[in-house]
């Protein structure tokens, strides 16, 4: 009886807590990274241009290890925790591109340098710990999340992905040859795989979707690159390499094995530094809340518990504190996975775990990491599109999962058109303070939210509500 009972524990992806052969983890938990990987070294390439770090320096690249490598050790602390810390939810954790606007402020106003980077690592040390405190408290503010509250964040944040998806399926928004057809062949190619696969299949082949697709369209684009043109001419003449080319150079060129170096930048702790960004950790928290309640009603089902929201935050919190020692960027959840969990439904735990193990080894071999980051936007943004439209559907769910009323339209249709609306076209801000315009310019997230807990308080109760 033992036996079999462990053997239906071992069988099941879809089950949060089994365990899984791994050869079925590995690919799964390989998905995520596939999906993440890109996004979660963006954002320290910005801020490293910010602050006059040379591309390519010894620093930045000891920095994008250590990117690789923190985000998979916060990872498996999210998966399993340790004490309080880590919500035992299946989310991948990585460098948050939601603190970019605040961090590149920060980088002009101590005038850039490593002493302006240094001033990010030591406000985001600071920040980290203030959000962790936030998540101790955060059980008594629950009465101000309920689902119509945070489906409408869910909401928010999956159609704030859904313009980065689609850009990534025309090559990458910055490329030269954004939207041509190789690009578009690419990401519909990737896009068919996924689907067919998905619905046309059992077993591994379904739940591994999103993985055969990638791995589809880096054949596809390396047979484009034997017969098709690698370079084309602009409109100033000038002559470029196309998005969709695979960059073996880069591989060749990467080391096999690096130490991930401790407190490479000198922290610097300063108040205009550290006022700002406490200010967005208490952003990121409300950000973070959403995430985890999109994975467990888009994975699972169910809403998030009290104990996994607030193990979530506070592992966002003091894992952003780890991450500035080894200087890395805030680390928060990442919302694009939360789309590949809503949609595949696979939320086994050692499947992600697996997941933020290869990112500790591509943070220990860099050659390994080199393989994933040529990766061409178009072959990420087949799959992105789908993945960031789930969210959406998640978010949909938790504001569904109770009788629609009048309150609960008014709140979301506020929240979105209101909140969402202004957060999404920033340039309606610009009269306002600056640190006005980098708390809730950008992706909509932050003024939904806010707009959605405002009017959940304030708005009676509808009778149906109270029952």
């Amino acid at each position: 009886m033992k036996d079999n009972k462990k053997q239906q524990a071992m069988t099941s992806p879809y089950d949060l807590n089994g365990r899984i052969p791994l050869s079925q983890a590995i690919p799964l938990g390989l998905q995520h990274v596939l999906a993440m990987f890109v996004g979660n070294l963006t954002p320290l390439l910005i801020i490293c241009g910010a602050c006059g770090i040379a591309a390519g320096s010894e620093l930045q690249v000891s920095l994008l290890q250590n990117a690789m490598l923190i985000a998979g050790v916060v990872t498996l602390v999210q998966l399993y925790a340790i004490g309080p810390v880590g919500g035992n939810v299946p989310i991948i954790m990585g460098t948050s591109s939601g603190f970019i606007g605040v961090c590149r402020s920060i980088a002009g106003v101590m005038g850039g340098g490593v002493l302006g980077y240094g001033a990010i690592l030591g406000a985001s040390l600071i920040g980290g710990l203030f959000e962790g405190v936030l998540g101790f408290c955060l059980k008594p503010l629950r009465r101000f999340f309920p689902s119509v509250v945070t489906g409408s964040v869910v909401l928010s944040i999956g159609l704030s992905l859904i313009g980065v998806g689609i850009g990534s399926f025309g090559g990458g928004s910055s490329a030269a040859d954004y939207g041509s057809l190789e690009n578009l062949f690419l990401g519909f190619l990737v896009l068919i795989v996924i689907i067919a696969l998905k619905h046309g299949t059992k077993g591994f082949t379904s739940s591994s979707s999103i993985l055969i697709g990638i791995i589809v369209g880096y054949i596809a684009a390396a047979i484009m690159g034997m017969i098709l043109p690698k370079t084309a001419i602009n409109a100033e003449g000038q002559e470029y390499v196309k998005a969709w080319v695979l960059n073996w150079d880069k591989v060749a060129s990467a080391s096999w094995f690096a130490i991930p170096a401790f407190m490479p930048v000198k922290l610097v702790f300063d108040l205009r530094a550290i006022v700002p960004m406490m200010i967005m950790f208490i952003v990121t928290a409300v950000e973070t809340v959403g995430d985890i309640s999109g994975v467990m009603e888009g994975g699972l089902g169910r809403e998030a518990t009290d104990k996994e929201l607030a193990g979530g935050v506070i592992c966002d919190g003091f894992g952003s504190s780890f991450a500035a020692l080894f200087g890395v960027l805030p680390n928060t959840s990442f919302s694009q996975n939360v789309g590949l969990v809503a949609m595949t439904k696979i939320v086994n735990r050692f499947a992600l775990a697996t997941g933020g193990i290869f990112l500790i080894f591509c943070g220990l071999f860099p050659k390994l990491a080199a393989i994933i980051s040529i990766m061409p936007q178009s072959v990420l943004g087949g799959a992105a599109v789908m993945m960031f439209s789930s969210i959406v559907v998640s978010g949909i769910q938790l504001i569904t999962k109770w009788p629609v009323t009048p309150r609960s339209v008014t709140i979301v249709s506020v929240a979105l058109g209101l909140g969402y609306g202004l957060g999404s076209n920033s340039s309606i801000l610009t009269q306002l303070p600056q640190n006005v315009q980098l708390i809730f310019g950008g992706s909509g997230i932050v003024p939904a939210a806010l707009v959605a807990i405002i009017l959940n308080v304030i708005l009676p109760e509808d009778k149906t509500e109270k029952k």
